[in-house]
């Protein structure tokens, strides 16, 4: 029977020439496009973040490369990263047989590249504009949201601040008044007024920190005066500290509902993570985001939920303008067409209505405004079913959450007795009897051309490549590579990874490319 035969295995074996990594690595391999793309880019702003001085540094773009190269590899934790570039043989050719530490990885990542990696993203979109891999005239706009680092139990809600603040307050004014011997000093300061009717001088920390000022310089001349005590040892103990807290909590919701405790810039979203449909609030960052033949060409990170106040802060964050802006319903608003309008941008942007309005249930059902008739020269709708005037009888401003103003003409029916269908149009209408419209005119003509846009040839091709485009490179990134919640926590370090993910996402489809 014959013997196996196996190949030689010596693992002490020397060699006489030292090893090249290169020749072990394929010419077409990720980490070569990656090296090659971040050499032919202006890295100047990164390397004018390093001073100058002192003990010599890691290069700046080596380490960009490490990273960049780590994320196109599923590679997250500065820890498995240092790892690799002691065991891999891609990171080592990379870092040219360099072993790099967490810490020095961690530093760059959260400090040198903060402020920065917008800078170094736009880098990106500008070569493979160069390289013809996009011409920046389309932008395919949407939004998803991020689960933060945070705690998912750690939530500070705005209205409980308020409403918390608002009992110590009372609590303040009751134990003001308990003091009789401070009765004359408050009525100098207030002129006389009655604690809760102030305007000039409010209760805060400040006032409360005065008032134990107050207190010691009248324990002072009466030092056993136990009412006086006891108010001092309330306010310092309690009621100064719940303030202080209660403001500072303030300070850091701004103009938020709700946010972490242990990622203060985190807001609480509604996730689409429920398969019941249900989405569970939780900390989380929203992401706006925009693509051209599935590479990332822009990006934003915002606290609002919404995205259709998030449209303009995002557009304005772009390294350069679209000629198009393809987007679904929820960026569909008054403000976002007039800023497209005066930014000369083609939107092929959806309004809330635009599909329900195509369905024949709609166009049947009589109680809706769009079916109500209206005539330009009297200034009047005609309802559907009887055909009664609805005259104009006020204008009214309504103000968004970014402070746009928009004017909402009001129209009413006279007389809506005998219809048979006033139950359900007048449903909803709050105290009156009568059924009222109320329509923004400006709105209506920017949805009027809108319709035309995303009903033309070409508007129907953007509405079936936005699927294709950014939510496709939503499910890559998330499914295929797990980021469903963020691994730094604060704003300024999401933007970072982030960023990262963006530019190791359009790495890895230039490499598919290659």
């Amino acid at each position: 029977m014959p013997k196996p035969v196996f190949k030689p295995y010596q693992k002490e074996q020397m060699t006489f020439l030292p090893l090249d990594l290169s020749t072990m690595i394929p010419e077409n391999h990720m980490v070569r496009v990656i090296d090659k793309a971040i050499d032919s880019m202006d890295m100047t702003p990164l390397i004018k973040t390093y001073k100058g001085g002192g003990t010599s540094a890691y290069h700046p773009v080596m380490l960009l490369k490490v990273l960049v190269y780590a994320y196109s590899d599923k590679i997250f934790s500065s820890r498995q990263i240092a790892k690799a570039t002691r065991e891999n043989i891609n990171f080592l050719w990379l870092t040219g047989n360099t072993r790099l530490d967490f810490m020095t990885i961690n530093r760059f990542r959260s400090e040198r590249l903060n402020g920065i990696i917008e800078k170094i993203f736009s880098e990106v979109v500008e070569f493979l504009a160069r390289e013809n891999y996009i011409t920046l005239d389309k932008y395919f706009l949407d939004g998803t949201k991020i689960e933060s680092a945070a705690n998912k139990y750690s939530w500070v809600w705005g209205k409980n601040t308020q409403r918390f603040k608002e009992r110590l307050k009372d609590k303040v004014v009751t134990l003001f008044k308990e003091i009789d011997i401070l009765n004359d000093d408050e009525d100098k300061a207030y002129n006389g007024k009655d604690l809760p009717e102030l305007g000039c001088k409010p209760i805060d920390s400040n006032a409360l920190a005065e008032t134990v000022k107050k207190i010691d310089n009248k324990l002072s001349q009466n030092p056993i005066d136990k009412q006086l005590k006891t108010a001092k040892r309330k306010i310092e103990k309690d009621y100064l500290p719940k303030m202080q807290k209660y403001e500072q909590q303030e300070k850091l919701l701004q103009e938020r509902k709700s946010y972490s405790k242990t990622d203060t810039d985190a807001t609480f979203m509604r996730m689409k993570e429920d398969h019941m449909g249900n989405g569970q609030l939780k900390p989380a960052y929203n992401v706006q985001m925009g693509t051209e033949n599935q590479f990332i060409t822009g990006y934003s990170i915002h606290q609002n939920a919404a995205d259709t106040v998030c449209t303009k802060e995002h557009i304005e964050s772009l390294s350069f303008q679209p000629k198009e802006i393809i987007a679904d319903a929820g960026y569909g608003s008054e403000e976002n067409y007039e800023y497209m309008e005066k930014k000369g941008i083609i939107p092929y942007v959806k309004y809330g209505t635009f599909q329900i309005e195509k369905s024949a249930k709609w166009k049947k059902d009589i109680t809706k405004p769009q079916n109500f008739k209206y005539d330009k020269e009297t200034d009047t709708y005609y309802c559907p079913a009887l055909n009664r005037p609805l005259i104009f009888i006020r204008e009214e401003k309504q103000k968004s959450k970014n402070g746009y103003l928009s004017k909402i003409r009001i129209y009413e029916c006279l007389n809506c007795s005998g219809c048979p269908y006033r139950n359900k149009c007048v449903k909803g209408e709050g105290e009156f009897d009568n059924r009222r419209l109320y329509i923004n005119p400006k709105l209506e003509a920017y949805k009027a051309r809108a319709n035309d846009l995303l009903c033309s040839e070409q508007g129907i091709k953007m509405r079936s490549l936005r699927g294709i485009e950014v939510e496709s490179v939503f499910g890559d990134i998330k499914a295929n590579f797990g980021l469903r919640r963020f691994t730094l926590r604060g704003i300024k370090k999401v933007k970072i990874e982030y960023g990262l993910w963006s530019i190791a996402h359009n790495m890895r489809k230039l490499a598919k490319k290659a």
